[in-house]
Protein backbone atom coordinates (compact mmCIF):
# COMPACT_ATOMS: atom_id res chain seq x y z
CA UNK A 1 0.00 0.00 0.00
CA UNK A 2 1.43 2.96 -1.45
CA UNK A 3 2.23 5.92 1.66
CA UNK A 4 -0.80 8.75 1.71
CA UNK A 5 1.43 12.18 0.86
CA UNK A 6 -0.46 15.30 1.67
CA UNK A 7 0.79 18.77 -0.09
CA UNK A 8 -0.72 22.30 0.65
CA UNK A 9 -0.58 25.48 -1.54
CA UNK A 10 -1.09 29.08 -1.34
CA UNK A 11 -2.73 30.91 -4.30
CA UNK A 12 -4.42 34.12 -5.19
CA UNK A 13 -7.92 34.85 -4.66
CA UNK A 14 -9.63 35.04 -8.20
CA UNK A 15 -11.34 32.63 -10.36
CA UNK A 16 -8.50 32.56 -12.65
CA UNK A 17 -5.86 32.11 -9.51
CA UNK A 18 -8.23 29.40 -7.58
CA UNK A 19 -10.14 27.29 -9.86
CA UNK A 20 -7.33 26.39 -12.21
CA UNK A 21 -5.14 25.00 -9.51
CA UNK A 22 -8.28 23.29 -7.34
CA UNK A 23 -9.56 21.59 -10.58
CA UNK A 24 -5.78 20.24 -11.25
CA UNK A 25 -5.49 19.20 -7.79
CA UNK A 26 -8.01 17.52 -7.99
CA UNK A 27 -7.51 15.43 -11.38
CA UNK A 28 -3.81 14.71 -10.46
CA UNK A 29 -5.34 12.94 -7.24
CA UNK A 30 -7.88 10.63 -9.37
CA UNK A 31 -4.50 9.79 -11.50
CA UNK A 32 -2.74 9.53 -7.94
CA UNK A 33 -4.90 8.26 -5.44
CA UNK A 34 -2.32 8.29 -2.89
CA UNK A 35 -1.84 12.45 -2.94
CA UNK A 36 -3.83 14.39 -1.73
CA UNK A 37 -3.05 18.63 -2.53
CA UNK A 38 -5.48 21.30 -0.80
CA UNK A 39 -4.92 25.05 -2.31
CA UNK A 40 -5.80 27.95 -0.47
CA UNK A 41 -6.24 31.51 -1.24
CA UNK A 42 -4.99 34.79 -0.81
CA UNK A 43 -6.71 38.80 -2.03
CA UNK A 44 -4.69 40.13 -5.00
CA UNK A 45 -3.03 42.40 -3.09
CA UNK A 46 -1.40 40.06 -0.43
CA UNK A 47 -0.25 38.25 -3.33
CA UNK A 48 1.49 40.94 -4.45
CA UNK A 49 3.06 42.18 -1.37
CA UNK A 50 3.39 38.84 0.92
CA UNK A 51 6.85 37.43 1.33
CA UNK A 52 7.00 34.37 -0.23
CA UNK A 53 9.63 33.38 2.27
CA UNK A 54 6.89 33.76 4.82
CA UNK A 55 4.46 31.34 2.94
CA UNK A 56 7.41 28.45 2.11
CA UNK A 57 7.21 28.43 5.98
CA UNK A 58 3.98 27.18 5.57
CA UNK A 59 2.91 25.95 2.03
CA UNK A 60 4.33 22.96 -0.28
CA UNK A 61 3.44 24.49 -3.43
CA UNK A 62 3.09 28.65 -4.15
CA UNK A 63 1.58 30.18 -6.83
CA UNK A 64 3.85 33.85 -7.28
CA UNK A 65 4.96 37.04 -8.73
CA UNK A 66 8.02 37.06 -11.25
CA UNK A 67 8.99 39.93 -9.42
CA UNK A 68 10.13 37.82 -6.00
CA UNK A 69 12.44 35.97 -8.37
CA UNK A 70 15.74 38.03 -7.51
CA UNK A 71 14.42 37.35 -3.20
CA UNK A 72 13.95 33.48 -4.08
CA UNK A 73 17.60 33.54 -5.57
CA UNK A 74 19.06 34.85 -2.60
CA UNK A 75 16.64 33.27 0.21
CA UNK A 76 16.51 30.07 -1.30
CA UNK A 77 13.49 29.64 0.04
CA UNK A 78 12.00 28.25 -3.01
CA UNK A 79 13.79 25.07 -4.67
CA UNK A 80 15.43 26.12 -8.35
CA UNK A 81 13.55 23.71 -10.40
CA UNK A 82 15.95 23.06 -13.42
CA UNK A 83 17.45 20.70 -10.76
CA UNK A 84 14.20 18.54 -11.17
CA UNK A 85 12.70 18.63 -14.01
CA UNK A 86 14.37 17.52 -17.82
CA UNK A 87 16.32 19.60 -19.84
CA UNK A 88 13.78 18.51 -23.17
CA UNK A 89 10.76 19.72 -20.52
CA UNK A 90 12.27 22.94 -19.63
CA UNK A 91 13.15 24.02 -23.31
CA UNK A 92 9.86 23.04 -24.39
CA UNK A 93 8.63 25.63 -21.59
CA UNK A 94 11.37 28.11 -22.95
CA UNK A 95 10.48 28.01 -26.59
CA UNK A 96 6.80 28.04 -25.83
CA UNK A 97 7.22 30.82 -23.63
CA UNK A 98 4.69 33.67 -23.43
CA UNK A 99 6.33 36.31 -24.54
CA UNK A 100 9.35 37.13 -21.94
CA UNK A 101 7.34 34.81 -19.10
CA UNK A 102 9.73 31.76 -18.86
CA UNK A 103 12.42 34.23 -18.79
CA UNK A 104 10.80 36.24 -15.78
CA UNK A 105 11.40 33.52 -13.14
CA UNK A 106 14.61 32.76 -14.59
CA UNK A 107 17.34 34.36 -12.17
CA UNK A 108 21.16 33.93 -11.12
CA UNK A 109 21.22 31.06 -13.31
CA UNK A 110 18.48 29.09 -12.45
CA UNK A 111 14.29 28.41 -13.17
CA UNK A 112 12.47 29.70 -9.67
CA UNK A 113 9.13 28.87 -11.32
CA UNK A 114 6.85 27.71 -14.09
CA UNK A 115 5.33 30.11 -16.05
CA UNK A 116 1.63 28.95 -15.54
CA UNK A 117 0.10 31.97 -16.45
CA UNK A 118 0.70 34.30 -18.90
CA UNK A 119 -0.80 38.63 -18.64
CA UNK A 120 0.02 41.96 -19.37
CA UNK A 121 -2.16 45.12 -19.38
CA UNK A 122 -3.97 45.54 -22.49
CA UNK A 123 -6.92 47.14 -23.71
CA UNK A 124 -10.47 46.47 -23.01
CA UNK A 125 -13.88 47.10 -24.29
CA UNK A 126 -17.67 46.90 -24.31
CA UNK A 127 -18.20 46.90 -27.79
CA UNK A 128 -22.46 47.02 -27.28
CA UNK A 129 -21.83 50.66 -25.34
CA UNK A 130 -19.12 51.88 -28.01
CA UNK A 131 -21.53 50.76 -30.88
CA UNK A 132 -24.67 52.20 -29.23
CA UNK A 133 -22.65 55.52 -29.21
CA UNK A 134 -21.76 55.50 -32.28
CA UNK A 135 -17.86 55.54 -31.53
CA UNK A 136 -15.00 52.94 -32.71
CA UNK A 137 -12.14 51.81 -30.39
CA UNK A 138 -9.12 54.64 -30.06
CA UNK A 139 -6.03 54.40 -31.81
CA UNK A 140 -4.09 57.59 -30.87
CA UNK A 141 -3.64 58.97 -27.22
CA UNK A 142 -5.69 62.02 -28.50
CA UNK A 143 -8.66 59.49 -29.29
CA UNK A 144 -8.23 57.91 -25.60
CA UNK A 145 -8.61 61.82 -24.54
CA UNK A 146 -11.26 62.59 -26.74
CA UNK A 147 -13.24 59.30 -25.25
CA UNK A 148 -11.92 60.05 -21.56
CA UNK A 149 -13.83 63.67 -22.23
CA UNK A 150 -17.15 61.54 -22.00
CA UNK A 151 -16.73 59.89 -19.38
CA UNK A 152 -16.35 56.55 -21.02
CA UNK A 153 -12.93 54.98 -19.64
CA UNK A 154 -11.20 54.34 -17.33
CA UNK A 155 -8.12 52.53 -15.59
CA UNK A 156 -7.21 50.47 -12.51
CA UNK A 157 -5.73 53.18 -9.97
CA UNK A 158 -4.21 51.50 -6.75
CA UNK A 159 -0.76 52.21 -6.43
CA UNK A 160 0.84 48.70 -7.69
CA UNK A 161 -1.54 48.94 -11.50
CA UNK A 162 -0.12 53.25 -11.66
CA UNK A 163 3.77 52.40 -11.23
CA UNK A 164 2.87 49.44 -14.18
CA UNK A 165 1.52 52.18 -15.90
CA UNK A 166 4.01 54.58 -15.63
CA UNK A 167 6.76 52.00 -16.65
CA UNK A 168 4.13 51.36 -19.77
CA UNK A 169 4.20 54.87 -20.78
CA UNK A 170 8.20 55.30 -20.51
CA UNK A 171 8.82 52.12 -22.43
CA UNK A 172 6.58 53.53 -25.22
CA UNK A 173 8.04 56.63 -25.09
CA UNK A 174 11.61 54.96 -26.09
CA UNK A 175 12.88 54.31 -22.82
CA UNK A 176 12.87 51.61 -20.46
CA UNK A 177 12.81 52.42 -16.66
CA UNK A 178 15.69 50.77 -13.93
CA UNK A 179 18.13 50.35 -17.08
CA UNK A 180 20.45 52.97 -14.35
CA UNK A 181 21.70 52.23 -10.86
CA UNK A 182 21.37 55.80 -10.13
CA UNK A 183 17.80 56.78 -11.85
CA UNK A 184 14.30 55.39 -12.38
CA UNK A 185 14.38 56.82 -15.84
CA UNK A 186 15.85 60.10 -17.27
CA UNK A 187 14.21 63.45 -16.21
CA UNK A 188 13.02 64.61 -19.90
CA UNK A 189 11.05 60.99 -19.89
CA UNK A 190 10.10 60.42 -16.77
CA UNK A 191 7.93 63.94 -17.21
CA UNK A 192 6.74 63.95 -20.44
CA UNK A 193 5.17 60.04 -19.02
CA UNK A 194 4.03 62.00 -16.21
CA UNK A 195 2.16 65.21 -18.10
CA UNK A 196 0.55 62.68 -20.11
CA UNK A 197 -0.61 60.22 -17.42
CA UNK A 198 -1.50 62.73 -15.24
CA UNK A 199 -3.85 64.61 -17.77
CA UNK A 200 -5.65 61.04 -18.62
CA UNK A 201 -6.27 60.68 -14.59
CA UNK A 202 -7.45 64.14 -14.86
CA UNK A 203 -10.44 62.42 -16.99
CA UNK A 204 -11.55 59.88 -14.94
CA UNK A 205 -13.94 58.79 -12.24
CA UNK A 206 -11.97 59.21 -8.88
CA UNK A 207 -13.81 55.98 -7.78
CA UNK A 208 -10.37 54.19 -10.35
CA UNK A 209 -7.82 55.02 -7.85
CA UNK A 210 -9.09 52.45 -5.43
CA UNK A 211 -9.94 50.00 -8.39
CA UNK A 212 -7.21 47.15 -9.24
CA UNK A 213 -8.03 45.71 -12.42
CA UNK A 214 -10.58 43.14 -11.14
CA UNK A 215 -12.57 45.76 -9.52
CA UNK A 216 -12.62 47.79 -12.88
CA UNK A 217 -13.76 45.25 -14.89
CA UNK A 218 -16.28 44.04 -12.62
CA UNK A 219 -17.55 47.87 -12.79
CA UNK A 220 -17.49 48.12 -16.45
CA UNK A 221 -19.43 44.78 -16.49
CA UNK A 222 -22.03 45.15 -13.91
CA UNK A 223 -22.67 48.47 -14.95
CA UNK A 224 -22.79 50.44 -18.26
CA UNK A 225 -20.85 53.51 -17.66
CA UNK A 226 -17.62 52.92 -18.42
CA UNK A 227 -16.86 51.66 -22.29
CA UNK A 228 -13.23 51.39 -22.40
CA UNK A 229 -9.98 50.42 -20.59
CA UNK A 230 -7.08 51.89 -22.43
CA UNK A 231 -4.55 49.75 -19.85
CA UNK A 232 -5.00 46.92 -17.33
CA UNK A 233 -3.50 43.42 -16.71
CA UNK A 234 -5.81 41.03 -18.75
CA UNK A 235 -8.32 38.74 -17.16
CA UNK A 236 -9.81 36.64 -19.72
CA UNK A 237 -12.85 35.39 -17.71
CA UNK A 238 -14.51 38.85 -18.81
CA UNK A 239 -14.14 37.66 -22.30
CA UNK A 240 -16.27 34.08 -21.71
CA UNK A 241 -20.14 33.70 -22.09
CA UNK A 242 -21.69 33.71 -18.33
CA UNK A 243 -19.20 35.19 -16.98
CA UNK A 244 -20.32 38.17 -15.31
CA UNK A 245 -23.33 40.30 -16.58
CA UNK A 246 -21.97 42.00 -19.97
CA UNK A 247 -19.04 40.13 -22.10
CA UNK A 248 -15.82 41.94 -22.54
CA UNK A 249 -13.62 42.37 -25.69
CA UNK A 250 -9.65 42.30 -25.18
CA UNK A 251 -7.49 44.13 -27.72
CA UNK A 252 -3.58 45.73 -28.44
CA UNK A 253 -3.44 49.01 -26.95
CA UNK A 254 -3.55 52.14 -28.20
CA UNK A 255 0.30 54.04 -30.46
CA UNK A 256 1.72 57.25 -29.12
CA UNK A 257 3.88 57.55 -32.64
CA UNK A 258 1.38 56.06 -34.81
CA UNK A 259 3.23 53.20 -35.72
CA UNK A 260 3.74 50.74 -32.61
CA UNK A 261 1.21 50.33 -30.15
CA UNK A 262 2.20 50.75 -26.08
CA UNK A 263 4.66 48.31 -24.86
CA UNK A 264 2.98 46.89 -21.17
CA UNK A 265 4.38 45.61 -18.32
CA UNK A 266 4.47 41.60 -18.26
CA UNK A 267 2.87 39.89 -15.38
CA UNK A 268 1.35 36.75 -15.13
CA UNK A 269 2.39 33.82 -12.30
CA UNK A 270 4.56 30.95 -11.83
CA UNK A 271 4.53 27.64 -10.12
CA UNK A 272 7.36 27.66 -7.16
CA UNK A 273 7.35 24.67 -4.39
CA UNK A 274 9.08 25.59 -1.34
CA UNK A 275 12.24 24.22 -0.43
CA UNK A 276 10.68 22.91 2.66
CA UNK A 277 8.54 20.65 1.09
CA UNK A 278 9.41 16.98 2.32
CA UNK A 279 7.58 15.25 -0.63
CA UNK A 280 9.79 16.83 -3.54
CA UNK A 281 8.86 13.71 -5.95
CA UNK A 282 5.24 14.36 -6.15
CA UNK A 283 5.64 18.25 -5.76
CA UNK A 284 7.75 17.95 -8.87
CA UNK A 285 5.33 15.90 -10.85
CA UNK A 286 2.18 17.96 -10.38
CA UNK A 287 4.07 21.07 -11.45
CA UNK A 288 4.99 19.15 -14.77
CA UNK A 289 1.04 18.49 -14.76
CA UNK A 290 -0.33 22.03 -14.54
CA UNK A 291 2.25 23.69 -16.62
CA UNK A 292 2.30 20.67 -19.33
CA UNK A 293 0.51 22.10 -22.95
CA UNK A 294 -1.96 18.87 -22.40
CA UNK A 295 -3.29 20.29 -19.26
CA UNK A 296 -2.82 23.95 -20.33
CA UNK A 297 -4.91 23.83 -23.48
CA UNK A 298 -7.98 21.83 -21.48
CA UNK A 299 -8.56 21.66 -18.27
CA UNK A 300 -6.33 24.57 -16.86
CA UNK A 301 -8.23 26.73 -19.14
CA UNK A 302 -11.59 25.11 -19.06
CA UNK A 303 -10.84 25.72 -15.21
CA UNK A 304 -10.86 29.30 -15.87
CA UNK A 305 -7.42 29.87 -15.58
CA UNK A 306 -5.44 32.02 -17.90
CA UNK A 307 -2.83 29.52 -20.16
CA UNK A 308 1.32 30.19 -19.38
CA UNK A 309 2.13 28.23 -22.46
CA UNK A 310 2.23 29.40 -26.13
CA UNK A 311 -0.03 26.21 -27.80
CA UNK A 312 -2.76 27.27 -25.22
CA UNK A 313 -2.87 31.00 -26.67
CA UNK A 314 -3.19 29.80 -29.95
CA UNK A 315 -5.47 27.02 -29.54
CA UNK A 316 -8.44 27.63 -31.78
CA UNK A 317 -10.90 26.64 -29.23
CA UNK A 318 -9.21 28.34 -26.48
CA UNK A 319 -9.62 31.20 -28.72
CA UNK A 320 -13.32 30.59 -29.61
CA UNK A 321 -14.46 30.37 -26.14
CA UNK A 322 -12.65 33.61 -25.17
CA UNK A 323 -13.65 35.69 -27.93
CA UNK A 324 -10.17 35.67 -29.43
CA UNK A 325 -9.15 37.03 -26.37
CA UNK A 326 -5.60 35.06 -26.72
CA UNK A 327 -5.33 35.77 -30.65
CA UNK A 328 -5.97 39.68 -29.97
CA UNK A 329 -3.48 40.38 -26.91
CA UNK A 330 -0.22 37.80 -27.66
CA UNK A 331 1.19 40.92 -29.53
CA UNK A 332 1.05 42.37 -26.67
CA UNK A 333 2.59 39.90 -24.17
CA UNK A 334 5.74 39.13 -27.01
CA UNK A 335 6.76 42.82 -26.91
CA UNK A 336 5.76 43.15 -22.93
CA UNK A 337 8.70 44.59 -20.84
CA UNK A 338 10.01 42.47 -18.30
CA UNK A 339 10.13 44.67 -15.06
CA UNK A 340 13.70 44.53 -12.28
CA UNK A 341 13.57 41.66 -10.22
CA UNK A 342 16.62 42.61 -7.75
CA UNK A 343 16.36 41.37 -4.23
CA UNK A 344 14.98 44.88 -3.44
CA UNK A 345 12.77 45.41 -6.51
CA UNK A 346 10.23 44.49 -4.29
CA UNK A 347 10.65 47.62 -1.64
CA UNK A 348 10.37 49.87 -4.78
CA UNK A 349 7.53 48.39 -6.16
CA UNK A 350 5.39 48.44 -3.01
CA UNK A 351 6.81 52.12 -2.54
CA UNK A 352 7.22 53.83 -5.67
CA UNK A 353 3.63 53.79 -6.67
CA UNK A 354 1.98 55.40 -4.02
CA UNK A 355 4.33 58.56 -4.82
CA UNK A 356 2.97 58.33 -8.70
CA UNK A 357 -0.76 57.82 -7.44
CA UNK A 358 -0.61 61.15 -5.25
CA UNK A 359 0.82 62.84 -8.29
CA UNK A 360 -2.05 61.55 -10.44
CA UNK A 361 -4.65 62.38 -8.21
CA UNK A 362 -3.43 65.84 -6.61
CA UNK A 363 -1.49 67.35 -9.17
CA UNK A 364 2.56 68.31 -8.25
CA UNK A 365 5.94 69.36 -9.33
CA UNK A 366 7.27 66.10 -11.59
CA UNK A 367 10.90 66.46 -10.93
CA UNK A 368 9.77 65.82 -7.27
CA UNK A 369 7.68 63.08 -8.00
CA UNK A 370 10.59 62.35 -9.76
CA UNK A 371 13.50 62.48 -7.05
CA UNK A 372 11.19 60.91 -4.90
CA UNK A 373 11.04 57.42 -6.71
CA UNK A 374 14.94 57.79 -7.44
CA UNK A 375 15.33 58.06 -3.64
CA UNK A 376 13.10 54.87 -3.35
CA UNK A 377 14.86 53.25 -5.71
CA UNK A 378 18.47 54.03 -4.51
CA UNK A 379 17.39 53.03 -1.10
CA UNK A 380 15.75 49.36 -2.76
CA UNK A 381 19.21 49.05 -4.23
CA UNK A 382 21.21 48.76 -0.67
CA UNK A 383 19.03 46.35 1.34
CA UNK A 384 19.87 43.53 2.74
CA UNK A 385 18.17 39.68 3.87
CA UNK A 386 16.81 40.42 7.33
Amino acid sequence: MEKKISLRGITWNHSRGFLPMVATAQRFSELNPHVQISWEKRSLQQFADFSIQELAEVFDLLVIDHPWAGFAAKTKSIVPLDQYLSEEYLKDQEVNSVGASYESYHYDSHQWALPIDAATPVAASRPDLLAAKGLQLPKSFEDLLALADQGLVAFAGIPIDVLMNFYTLCCSLGEDPCQSDEEVISTATGIKALKMYRELASKIDKANFNRNPIQVYEAMTQTDEIAYCPFAYGYANYSRNGYARRTLHFHDMISLDGKTNLRSTLGGTGFAISSKCAEMEVAVAYARYVGSPECQQTLFFESGGQPGHLAAWKNEEVNRQSQQYFNNTLPALARAFLRPRYHGSMFFQDHAGDVVRDYLMNGGDEAEVLSAMNELYLQSKTLTIS
